[in-house]
């Protein structure tokens, strides 16, 4: 990477989701007095971007906060992100970190990182970034945050707490992203926020599918993903999009569980019998669908984990976002008492994913259109993207395909991926 000799160099460390990855690009995209490196021990600062869903998570920003003091250069640590409101606070008075700020203020870091003196400005949980990225580093697909916030109040999350409620962008400063990016040469968009179907609730104007239909206008877009969407947020206005060309073939729909009961005791607004239609509905228009599902959450005994699998066999799909429990200090699950053990966990863990995977290969085998790749990515001359259904492909090629839009016909279904040549 190049760089000048007389700025301070800048090194970014994102823990956490899409979001957080938007985020970090928008304050490399505000810094104007700096130089960015690609490794800490280049770095005259470094600016973590922290992830606060678990206490694990805290654990870990604080263990690459540790390993920086250990760093030969000694970089400034300037502390971001959703953790600012869990663990910052003992961290800046512990001076384990010289500076914390906080969402609210990523479009001012230039000024921030330029302080002298120790910094501690948490921010506020109500501020809508006005940034327009005009590149991704190191991306070949472009994430567009389009929202921040969830009124939701899932027992086991904290993210409302760290993100505030539900606010939306404006429409315009969305499409003027996407229209930058594709004179950028991006083609590929993946929508993102902390609960994106609350896009426009807040005002009867708009919603994810108007803005959906406005970015299929964007001249230069050739596909667009969504993050995470909630079952209760599938409308009739959404699913007339499901038709359209630009869309991938992928949806991600949140169900947590499957079992009635858990689904209560995680506070959660979806019915597992109308998830089961909705899921039904989109499967049967050639959709892959992947979820994100808690293992071993207090409370679920071996009775309602049984009912709970008996119930997922019966649902189309094909990708899962699987994690077992984790504490979360401040959520209503972490003071729950029907603990599941963590050997139990694991067990239930596995039965899960391998229920998936099989419906995964079943699904890759069924195919009968050809796959549309983005291909991202070589390495020793095999290349590597995702199809339309949001499955990992392996290209050989005697042509430098990275960055370029292929079609493959014959593929060859693998465990976990689909190998072809090209």
């Amino acid at each position: 990477m190049k760089f000048s000799s007389n700025k301070p160099k800048v090194y970014f460390k994102t823990f956490g989701c899409r979001t957080n990855i938007f985020d970090t690009q928008v304050m490399i995209n505000n810094l104007k007095d700096f130089d960015i490196v690609s490794n800490e021990s280049l770095a005259d600062i470094v600016v973590i971007n922290s992830c606060t869903v678990t206490n694990s998570a805290d654990s870990s920003a604080k263990n690459y906060v540790n390993s920086l003091k250990k760093l030969a250069n000694n970089p400034k640590i300037f502390f971001t992100g959703c953790g600012v409101w869990t663990k910052g606070e003992g961290l800046f008075n512990d001076g384990k970190i010289d500076s914390l700020f906080g969402h609210s203020l990523k479009e001012e870091i230039n000024e921030i990182l330029k302080k002298q003196e120790r910094v501690f400005e948490p921010g506020n949980l109500e501020h809508i970034d006005k940034t327009i990225v005009s590149e991704f580093v190191g991306k070949s697909r472009a994430f567009i945050k389009i929202q921040e916030g969830c009124d939701f109040r899932c027992s086991y999350c904290i993210i409302p707490y760290v993100r505030g409620d539900a606010r939306s962008y404006d429409m315009s400063v969305i499409l003027e992203q996407i229209s930058t990016l594709t004179q950028n040469g991006f083609g590929e968009f993946i929508l993102t926020g902390t609960n994106i179907g609350s896009y426009g609730k807040k005002d009867k104007n708009t919603s994810l599918a108007k803005l959906l239909k406005e970015i299929f206008n964007i001249k230069g877009v050739r596909r667009v993903r969504l993050g995470s969407v909630e079952p209760v947020q599938i409308d009739d206005e959404f699913k007339e999009l499901l038709n359209e060309s630009k869309m991938a073939k992928h949806l991600h729909i949140a169900l947590q569980h499957t079992s009635k009961d858990m689904l209560r005791i995680m506070n959660r607004r979806n019915k597992v019998l109308d998830d089961l239609a909705l899921f039904e509905y989109i499967a049967d228009r050639g959709y892959a669908i992947g979820t994100d599902f808690i293992v071993g959450h207090p409370g679920e005994t071996d009775s309602l984990w049984s009912e709970a699998m008996q119930n997922l066999h019966r649902f189309p799909l094909t990708h899962i976002h699987a994690f077992t429990y984790s504490k979360r200090d401040g959520t209503p699950s972490a003071s729950m008492k029907e603990i599941v053990k963590g050997d139990i966990a694991k067990v239930r863990y596995n039965e899960l994913v391998s229920i998936i995977e099989n419906k995964n290969i079943e699904f890759r085998k069924s195919i009968k259109e050809p796959l549309n790749i983005l291909v991202e990515q070589e390495k020793s001359g095999v290349f590597f993207g995702y199809d339309q259904f949001y499955n990992p492909i392996e290209i050989t090629s005697n042509t430098d395909l990275v960055a370029d839009w292929v079609e493959i016909g014959n593929f060859e279904v693998q465990k976990d991926k689909n190998v072809a040549k090209f």
